[in-house]
């Protein structure tokens, strides 16, 4: 059983908004393995599937995103859940926009859904997918970029981060971190191929 945790807030007002990337990223792998209507749970949205040989529960905390960990403490006491079966998926200020990453354990960088649910597990030893968002340009507050409905411009880029981060999620279920992260946590500058010219 994985427990796989988009975090975002509820309502129309934060729809579409790049604080909840992490909402958009779990519908989509929802879609993905053909989860049906959620059904309410501990302050969360649960979408029960058998994906393979997987049981995927996924959740969607109803609680926002600063008190996220409340919701998430008691779908890991209830299933009894090492927290190793536990992906988190949200924003990240400190990733370029449309960058995907996963980590088996760190610092929160400040993203307050993720730092709520290490203090309230008690452990940073949490593995985490991040979508980059990019950094607040200097005139704006974090807030409220964080929480301004994402431009036309940007919504292709992070579209593209979304699907991305939804195999990468399927993949850290079926493989585990390690697997997912020698897979997904790539750089694309050096991908770039040689021009033909090259040495």
């Amino acid at each position: 059983m994985k427990l796989i945790v988009g975090l975002g807030n509820p309502g129309r007002k934060y729809e579409n908004t790049r604080h909840n990337l992490g909402f958009a990223c779990l519908e989509a792998v929802a879609r993905s393995v053909g989860a049906g209507s959620g059904t309410g749970k501990f302050d969360a949205d649960l979408q029960d599937v058998v994906w393979g040989e997987e049981r995927l529960l996924l959740v969607r905390p109803l609680t926002f995103m600063n008190l996220s960990g409340q919701a998430v403490r008691r779908f890991v006491d209830f299933y009894r859940l090492p927290l190793s079966q536990l992906l988190v998926i949200c924003d990240d200020l400190a990733l370029p926009v449309g960058t995907i990453r996963l980590r088996a354990t760190g610092s929160s960088g400040g993203q307050k859904g993720l730092q709520n649910i290490c203090d309230v597990l008690g452990s940073i030893d949490i593995p985490r997918l991040r979508l980059g968002i990019g950094a607040a340009p200097p005139e704006w507050d974090a807030a409220d970029y964080v929480l301004a409905r994402v431009p036309a411009g940007e919504r292709e880029i992070l579209d593209q981060a979304v699907q991305a981060g939804c195999e990468a999620a399927l993949y850290w279920a079926g493989q585990g971190i390690s697997a997912a992260m020698n897979r997904f946590n790539r750089n694309p500058a050096s991908e770039k191929k040689p021009p033909d010219d090259a040495a």
